[in-house]
């Protein structure tokens, strides 16, 4: 994403955060840009039941929580700690100077949010009424093609849980499981030592 040096050079400090930290809650307002130099970060929500919904996972490179910066509202949801995490924390402000400077710089962010956005609304209808074997296929090749750019045959190692892909889906784990045992079967999927491949 953004160039570490560069961020440093407006302003950018480097947090650590042990698993499980909160980084921001959601509603809380929105005033820094993050971006992962080694861990994993997960937003989330929650039902009022208390079930989680993963709105998205982030890891190394990868930058999150930055689209209510620009419209200046609060966070929309929580960002979570998966591991223990080096993350770098650039004021708004800072991010602001450093994208009215850097063009190049501006364009990755735009490029990430707008992946984000077609990931969401790819999601949105899938979410909406599809089957759970069609919802799981519909996010893994999601992932494979626009986040890891593999095409090849069962190409890409899907690095998720089954309570992730569950939570991401809006399914039980359950129902993850026997729709991944359906579509073994039916070759869309392959598991080599319990790890699934699309």
């Amino acid at each position: 994403m953004i160039d570490p040096d560069l961020l440093i050079d407006f302003g950018a400090e480097l947090i650590c955060y042990d698993k499980g930290d909160i980084i921001f809650y959601e509603k809380q307002s929105a005033s820094n840009y993050f971006q992962i130099l080694s861990g994993q970060v997960k937003m989330n929500n929650f039902t009022e039941e208390g079930k989680e919904f993963i709105q998205g996972l982030f890891s190394e490179g990868e930058s999150f929580g930055e689209p209510p910066l620009f419209v200046d509202i609060s966070y929309p949801a929580n960002a979570e700690a998966l591991t223990d995490c080096r993350i770098y924390r650039l004021s708004r402000a800072g991010l602001y100077r450093l994208l009215e400077t850097h063009s190049d710089a501006h364009f990755k962010v735009t490029r990430a949010m707008a992946g984000r956005l077609y990931y969401k609304a790819i999601m949105a209808n899938e979410l909406s009424g599809q089957e759970a074997e069609h919802r799981i296929l519909r996010l893994l090749d999601y992932l494979k093609q626009y986040v890891y750019h593999l095409e090849d045959p069962f190409s890409y190692r899907v690095d998720l849980t089954r309570q992730q892909i569950a939570d991401l889906t809006g399914l039980r784990v359950e129902t993850v499981i026997r729709a991944g045992k359906s579509l073994e079967q039916k070759g869309e999927l392959r598991f080599v030592n319990r790890k699934m491949y699309r």
